[in-house]
């Protein structure tokens, strides 16, 4: 394998607010100087100018701000992060290329954590974000310490917490031109001083989006959301604190609303589709934390518990993308998760300590779902009833030796074992049975070492070497072949981290190559046991990324902050045999599905105070991805997708608690394809010959309001 030397710079991304009030040293980032946000990456209170991870922290009050309105929209701030969606229920992502994911029944490569707790699916990557205090993406492996599935990476959502201040706040926010509409507002404080305290949240969320289906004269990638969420934290008695979260969201949205196009230049936004595609989707989360010490052993102790459910509906489906009525589905999708992890956070010595911990989970995914081919014609229903479970448990150790205060030696080692099952059934018209079970049974080990030299109080630098990996999975009922075995990947990285005495200059740099074996990132059409056609999920062959990452905050006036820059990575498959083994097809480019090899952020914003209470300030960015290639199966086209930059501005007028601000998002109109299928796909399945893709959103503009109290 041939190295090429690749640099990437990209810069922090977390928004520097510049503010009449930020007049010393200390500027606000989100309550915290340049280069001191606290972060909890290696599951311990850290600044994050400290920990020897890639880690991009972005705060609750640059989400609110910035109008960062899910997680997805946290990747074009993010070095290395890419997500792609095609739905409300679905979404694509990958961190260094590593990772991929692009159908939902294939385990997420880049873990997904709610308050420490993980996310079976990566659909909630397009809820909204609400009352949230930061959003951490650590990059590279993290099984050490976070487990399975996140050998691309963990991104950790942190919602606020409440305390014994009473406060609150209210965001309200309107764009066109497609009605878009954003409401929300939390309130927290004490029930009893010092010992019980609550917080509850709730937002509004509602698009019509620019996509319209012109055979039912309505809007074809609608969004409605509303979520709540709630908790109490108890502190019965001294050090012992209990904290208890629940939340419930609502999702109606648009699901594959793909247009026929010519090309990769064909920004069509008109489809034609015989049913609305909108989805249901329920999400209920419950999760409990017991936090203590036990000071004889100087251990802090924590166990956390959780219980996790999406309820997916597609009551009525156009599956063939076409005004001929050529098939349609009814899908139902239930998914459950049971964890539970007990953690010992342990201070040896003076220079050594160590977080051990115990981890099981219980995952149980129910599908029952009904195609009616020529519906109203011929009427061939084919169902499919689906049950798959998993159960997780692992064990881990991580120890930490600091033998001075310039030196920091960690090593780790996680041990997952993984069991899986399938069973199913299948009927044609009311004719079948049920259909032979299926297992699966994987462990891994996961180790990770780090070395941290600080050279002065303003400059680290680290090396680490770590494995992650992704479990395997089943393919449907009706596929000639059933599992197909997880991935892994070996990453080395070095980096360096500095940060000004004056905190005016915050630098984070990382070189990272990655060893990825077995890669399960594409799917397939595959003939189907009963007839027809169906799509797999297989593994791909093996991968080679690596690159070079820069973060950087800059304040180089009292009122005026610089965050920005660009990235660059190399990621290629390097072997595709046992693609080419279990379809006999080849493919048409070593590139992986939607990765691009750049992308790049600029943010600014400046604060001109208005007499002695007020402030105006104004706010310019720029966000940009590289050309990337489309989902394809052809064996001589991998059609490329231009890459775009996106232009985005605001002016905020600030008095006290209250701020006010007009805002544009893609400034310029820009056309870009956020999701693209080549059209073999469709010719294998015996659909219309067309490739088909996903325009991502037009321009919008309207006004925000803020108000803290």
């Amino acid at each position: 394998m041939r190295f090429c030397a690749v640099l990437a710079v990209t810069t922090m991304v977390t928004a520097i607010p510049a503010t009449a009030r930020a007049q010393d040293a200390n500027s606000e980032v989100g309550g915290a100087g340049i280069g001191e946000i606290v972060v909890t990456a290696r599951k311990r209170t850290e600044t994050l100018k400290d920990v020897p991870v890639a880690a991009t922290a972005v705060t609750g009050d640059i989400i609110e701000k910035r109008g960062l309105s899910s997680v997805r929209d946290i990747a074009s701030l993010t070095p290395g992060l890419n997500i792609n969606s095609d739905g409300g229920g679905r979404a694509f992502i990958a961190i260094r290329g590593v990772g991929v994911t692009l159908v939902d029944t294939v385990q997420p490569g880049v873990g997904l954590f709610i308050d420490g707790v993980y996310q079976q699916n990566t659909s909630y990557l397009n809820n909204p974000l609400v009352d949230v205090e930061r959003v951490e993406v650590l990059r590279g492996p993290q099984g050490t310490l976070y487990g399975k599935n996140t050998l691309g990476g963990a991104i950790n959502i942190i919602t606020k917490q409440p305390g014994n201040t009473f406060e609150g706040t209210a965001i309200a926010s309107y764009a066109g031109s497609d009605d878009s509409w954003f409401t929300s507002g939390s309130i927290s404080g004490p029930i009893v001083k010092d010992r019980l305290q609550v917080r509850v949240a709730y937002g509004h969320r509602q698009q019509d989006g620019f996509i319209k289906n012109t055979l039912l004269n309505r809007y074809a990638n609608t969004l409605n959301t509303d979520t709540i969420n709630a908790t109490i934290r108890a502190t019965p008695v001294a050090d012992v604190v209990l904290t208890v979260n629940g939340s419930y969201d609502w999702v109606l949205s648009g699901s594959l609303p793909y247009s026929f196009v010519s090309g990769p230049q064909d920004y069509q936004r008109n489809i034609a589709f015989n049913a609305t595609n909108l989805q249901n989707l329920h999400y209920k989360r419950l999760n409990g934390k017991l936090e203590f010490p036990v000071a004889a052993i100087n251990t802090d102790v924590t166990l956390v518990g959780a219980f996790d459910e999406r309820v997916a509906r597609l009551p009525d489906g156009d599956l063939d993308f076409s005004p001929v009525d050529i098939a349609r589905n009814d899908g139902l999708d239930i998914l459950r998760t049971r964890t539970a992890e007990l953690r010992f956070d342990t201070k040896l010595s003076s220079t050594l300590s160590s977080i051990v911990g115990l981890f099981y989970s219980r995952e149980t995914r129910d599908g029952d779902t009904i195609t009616t081919l020529f519906p109203g014609v011929l009427d061939i229903r084919n169902q499919q009833i689906s049950h798959t479970g998993n159960n997780t448990w692992a064990i881990y150790g991580n120890i930490f030796w600091r033998p001075t205060d310039a030196i920091e030696l960690s090593a780790g080692l996680r041990y997952d074992d993984q069991k899986r099952h399938a069973t199913g059934a299948v009927f044609i018209n009311g004719d079948g049975g049920p259909i032979p079970n299926a297992r699966l049974s994987e462990n891994h080990l996961s180790p990770r070492v780090a070395i941290t030299y600080h050279w002065t109080g303003e400059v680290m630098t680290y090396a680490s070497i770590s494995r992650g990996f992704r479990g395997g999975g089943f393919n449907s009922p009706v596929a000639p072949f059933r599992t197909y075995k997880g991935d892994n990947v070996w990453t080395y990285e070095v980096g360096a981290k500095y940060a000004s005495a004056d905190r005016r200059l915050a630098l984070s740099l990382a070189a990272f190559y990655n060893d990825y074996k077995d890669y399960i990132g594409l799917n397939s059409i595959a003939p189907a046991v009963t007839g027809g056609f169906t799509t797999v999920d297989l593994n791909t062959g093996n991968v080679e990324s690596y690159g070079v990452e820069l973060e950087a905050q800059v304040r180089p006036l009292e009122r005026w902050s610089i965050s920005g820059g660009v990235s660059l990575q190399h990621a290629r498959l390097t072997d595709t045999s046992i693609y080419t083994e279990v379809t006999g097809r080849q493919l048409a480019s070593n590139r992986l599905t939607f990765q691009p090899d750049w992308n790049f952020n600029l943010n600014t914003d400046y604060t001109v105070p208005v007499g002695d209470k007020d402030e105006v300030t104004f706010s310019a960015g720029v966000i940009g991805k590289g050309s990337r290639i489309a989902a394809s199966l052809s064996e001589t086209d991998a059609p490329v997708l231009n890459s775009y930059a996106l232009v985005n501005g605001s002016i905020t007028w600030g008095h006290g608690p209250v701020e006010l601000s007009a805002f544009v998002n893609n400034l310029f109109d820009k056309k870009y394809f956020e999701s693209y299928i080549e059209k073999t796909t469709l010719i294998l399945a015996g659909l219309t010959p067309s490739d088909i893709g996903i325009v991502g959103d037009a321009r919008r503009y309207g006004v925000r309001a803020r108000v803290k109290f």
